[in-house]
C-alpha cells in the first residue's frame, strides 16, 4: 500500500541521493495496462511538487506501451533533473526500455530484463481478428513485415522490381496500405527516437548503432529479453549493478506493489465472486507516486453477478461483469 511504501521511497532516495517517482504499468492477466499519454499531466504533478533537483531515479515496471508518450515522459523528467537513472526491478520492456535509453544510467536486479524496442501499429484499419468483436484487431508488427520482405528477397531470391511489387501488393490485401505506410514511418521514427535518447549514455555513434539496430531488429522477436549480463557487456549500455542494502529495498518494493496490484493474478470473476451471488470490485492497474507528488493510481470497479439463462430447455449459470468505473484516482500521504 502507499501509505507503508513510503518509508523504502525514503531510504532509496537517501541510498541514491536522489528523489524518486516510481512508474508501474501492470500486466496482471485480463487487467493489463500500458505506458499511454494520459499520465503525461500526472508525471507534471509530480515533478511541480518534486521542483527541479540534481538526480531522480525513475522506478519502471512494464510491459511496453505508445512510444511518442514514452518520449514525452523521458523528457519532461530531464527537464527537472540535471542526472537521470533508471531502475528495473523486473520487467522493462518495448516502450519502457525505450525510455530506459534515455536514463544516464540503468540500474539492473539479476532478474530484470530490457526488450526490443520494434513497436506494433494499432488502428481502426488493421486486420480484423477472426471470430473476435469487430473492434478485436490483430497488432500489426513493423518488424514483421520488414521480416516479409526479407524473407522475399534472402529467402526466395525474388529481385526483380516487378515481382517484389507483386509481393508487395499481395501484402496489402492482407494489410492495409495505411498500415503499412505507418509501420515504415514508426521504424525510422523508432530509431530517430532511440537514438537522440541514447546520447546521455553514449555518444559514438557507431557505438549507437549497433545498441539501436539490435533493438529494433536483429534481436529477432519482439519477445526476445534482455538480461543485464548482455545489456552491459554486449551491447555496451550504462549499466549498474544495486549493492545489497539497495537490491534489498528495490525487491521489498516490487515485492509490495506485487501483491497490490496482484501481477501474476488472472483476473477471473468466478474466483472474485468465489460463492457469493454478487459482489463489487475495486481493482488497482497502474501507479505513479512520490514522496511529494503522493500516489496517482488506475483502477478499474465494478459489480459481478451470478444469474441463470435458458436456452433450447439448457440453462446456464452465468456471470456478468459490469464496470462502473474506470479512470485514475489521487491518494495523499498521511502525516
Amino acid at each position: 500500500m502507499f501509505q507503508q511504501r513510503l518509508d523504502i521511497y525514503k531510504d532509496i532516495e537517501k541510498q541514491r541521493n536522489s528523489k524518486i517517482i516510481v512508474f508501474i504499468t501492470g500486466d496482471r492477466p485480463g487487467l493489463e495496462t500500458q505506458i499511454h499519454s494520459e499520465v503525461y499531466d500526472y508525471f507534471v504533478n509530480h515533478l511541480d511538487k518534486i521542483g527541479v533537483t540534481a538526480k531522480i531515479s525513475l522506478y519502471l515496471y512494464t510491459r511496453g506501451g505508445n512510444t511518442l508518450a514514452a518520449w514525452s515522459i523521458v523528457n519532461l523528467i530531464r527537464l527537472f533533473c540535471d542526472e537521470l537513472e533508471v531502475i528495473i526491478p523486473a520487467k522493462c520492456h518495448s516502450a519502457g526500455t525505450l525510455m530506459a535509453l534515455g536514463a544516464n544510467i540503468i540500474i539492473m536486479t539479476k532478474q530484470a530484463t530490457l526488450g526490443p524496442i520494434d513497436p506494433s501499429i494499432h488502428t481502426a484499419l488493421n486486420p480484423q481478428i477472426e471470430g473476435a468483436p469487430v473492434t478485436s484487431k490483430f497488432p500489426v508488427s513493423v518488424e514483421a513485415i520488414q521480416g516479409f520482405t526479407e524473407l522475399a528477397r534472402e529467402e526466395y531470391g525474388i529481385s526483380s522490381d516487378e515481382t517484389l511489387g507483386n509481393v508487395l501488393l499481395k501484402l496489402s490485401e492482407k494489410v492495409h496500405p495505411l498500415v503499412l505506410g505507418e509501420a515504415y514511418r514508426t521504424r525510422s521514427q523508432i530509431k530517430m527516437l532511440a537514438d537522440r535518447l541514447i546520447s546521455h549514455q553514449l555518444q559514438e555513434q557507431e557505438k549507437k548503432e549497433k545498441i539501436i539496430n539490435f533493438l529494433c531488429s536483429e534481436s529477432g522477436s519482439h519477445d526476445y529479453t534482455i538480461n543485464r549480463r548482455e545489456a552491459k557487456n554486449d551491447l555496451g549500455l550504462a549499466i549498474e549493478n544495486p549493492s545489497e542494502e539497495l537490491y534489498t529495498l528495490i525487491k521489498k518494493l516490487y515485492d509490495d506493489i506485487h501483491e497490490e496490484l496482484k501481477l501474476t493474478e488472472t483476473y477471473d470473476p468466478s474466483s472474485l465472486l468465489g460463492t457469493d451471488e454478487a459482489k463489487e470490485y475495486e481493482l488497482k492497474r497502474s501507479i505513479i507516486e512520490s514522496i511529494d507528488g503522493h500516489s496517482y493510481y488506475f483502477v478499474s470497479k465494478g459489480s459481478l453477478t451470478r444469474h441463470e439463462i435458458s436456452s433450447n430447455g439448457i440453462t446456464q449459470r452465468i456471470i456478468d461483469d459490469r464496470r462502473t468505473f474506470e479512470g485514475w484516482k489521487y491518494e495523499e500521504a498521511k502525516q
